[in-house]
């Protein structure tokens, strides 16, 4: 079994308004999981520096970031940021261009992790419902290319409410969508807007939001997560 997770941190600044990454680090470790992809995790003027330090993840956690070789100072790719524990082997990592009315991005990794080999991809994708169809189709061609060598799991804040069409009706075509809840906004969560997808191989055990005092003041977001077995 694994558990992975998502998490839009919104640049560490939590719901009053203050930045404290250390919160986040607290969240991610409330959460417990194996695999965690963050969204805004990079600050978002000047240089783009990691919302949350490297010397505190590694410091406080048992998380490490997977290097994308992009900004130096940076933990993500548009704000796109796969954890993994230390323990865990990265066999390949990526950065993925997609079509964007915004700035934005997707990642990839293919981790082997408790004699498990899979393949995650964390996104966010756009505001807009057309600019999303076309991410998805992109994300799902990609995912499907990893697939024919190991198992995917997708996750990410796919900014979308509806609660079948749209982006989520594109996915759904070729991967299983977890129901996890409601997450945003942290406070009082109305809309399902994180979501967790996998390959039809992998059997999904459990689901849920990560719904704790801490996680309501750290971010506008509430983590989601799933547990897994991959065979």
């Amino acid at each position: 079994m694994l558990k992975v997770a998502s998490y839009n941190i919104h640049k560490a600044v939590g719901t009053d308004r203050r930045r404290n990454p250390a919160r986040i680090v607290d969240v991610l470790n409330e959460i417990d999981a194996d695999i965690i992809a963050l969204q805004e995790a990079d600050r978002r003027f000047g240089a783009r520096a990691a919302a949350i330090p490297e010397k505190l993840l590694e410091m406080n956690s048992d998380y490490r970031a997977i290097p994308l070789d992009v900004q130096t100072d940076s933990m993500g790719w548009h704000g796109n940021a796969l954890l993994v524990r230390k323990s865990a082997e990265v066999l390949e990592h990526d950065i993925m261009h997609i079509p964007f009315l915004e700035p934005r991005g997707a990642v990839m990794a293919r981790f082997e992790i408790n004699g498990k080999q899979l393949a995650v991809f964390g996104m966010h994708l756009d505001l807009s419902g057309l600019w999303r169809r076309r991410q998805a189709a992109a994300i799902v061609k990609m995912a499907q290319k990893q697939e024919e060598n190991v198992p995917v799991v997708l996750m990410g804040d796919l900014n979308e409410w509806s609660a079948a069409s749209g982006c989520l009706k594109d996915f759904s075509r070729a991967f299983q969508i977890v129901d996890c809840g409601r997450s945003f906004h942290s406070r009082s969560p109305i809309a399902t807007l994180d979501r967790i997808m996998h390959s039809r191989a992998i059997q999904s055990l459990a689901g849920g939001v990560h719904d704790s005092p801490a996680a309501r003041k750290a971010s506008d977001h509430l983590p989601v997560w799933a547990e897994i077995a991959v065979d």
